[in-house]
């Protein structure tokens, strides 16, 4: 609890001092390493499975040469308020083979729904708890590149994936995160500013129950919703 209420304050800190452009998603900024250290001292597990560091100079080969022997496309995410069956387009390969990387290293077990706003999106793959920002460190730190032309949309039930919040004018999308349409209607404004990747198959109820519940002034939930598992299931 006190890890969260210093997560929340630097949040908010950081966000009266950026500029925040209304109903877009953003990407949640982590606390600085000294104070990470101070919340809570955990030693960083190293993955002896995976040596290679992701970086943005070698993201592209990486994905590349791991989508040719990965080509999975639907994936179901285990949540307490029910499940979310998803299919990626294979016409996003490097968003698509990004995904089923991370979900194969298990990097979204025990991650949030960190942004929720009622008729608008869900947005995961982040948390205010140290052990995720050990699993980033563990795999690399790297942008992928916009993939707009494909004839994807903001629809409801779309999966896209937000830019990182540092200077960005090609629109780099931040690999860890990704948030999920729920808005009716769609949120087509959002079209030609992140990549869609996937749509929802199975399981808009679970997405619009996690959408109803209660925020706090920077639309974390009031009571976390954490991912327990990402099962490949195709």
């Amino acid at each position: 609890m006190f890890q969260k209420i210093i997560f929340t304050f630097l949040s908010l800190l950081a966000l009266y001092s950026c500029k925040r452009v209304d109903d877009k998603p953003i990407t949640k900024i982590e606390p600085s390493e000294e104070l990470k250290v101070e919340i809570i001292k955990e030693e960083i597990i190293e993955d002896p499975k995976n040596d290679l560091k992701l970086t943005d100079e070698n993201i592209i080969e990486f994905l590349y040469e791991f989508e040719k022997n990965n080509k999975e496309n639907k994936v179901r995410i285990y949540t307490d308020f029910g499940q979310i069956e998803i299919l990626l387009y294979n016409n996003t390969p490097y968003h698509r083979s990004n995904f089923i990387f991370l979900a194969k290293k298990k990097y979204f077990e025990g991650t949030q729904f960190y942004r929720v706003i009622n008729n608008f999106v869900i947005q995961a793959g982040n948390s205010d708890n140290i052990s995720v920002s050990n699993k980033r460190k563990n795999i690399g730190k790297y942008l992928l590149p916009n993939d707009f032309n494909k004839g994807h949309f903001h629809k409801r039930g779309a999966i896209s994936m937000p830019s990182s919040s540092l200077d960005n004018p090609y629109k780099m999308a931040s690999p860890f995160e990704f948030f999920i349409v729920q808005k009716k209607d769609g949120a087509n404004h959002l079209d030609g500013n992140y990549t869609v990747f996937g749509e929802v198959i199975k399981g808009m109820d679970t997405v619009d129950r996690i959408a109803s519940i209660p925020t706090d002034e920077i639309d974390w939930p009031i009571n976390n919703v954490y991912i327990n598992k990402v099962e490949i299931i195709d």
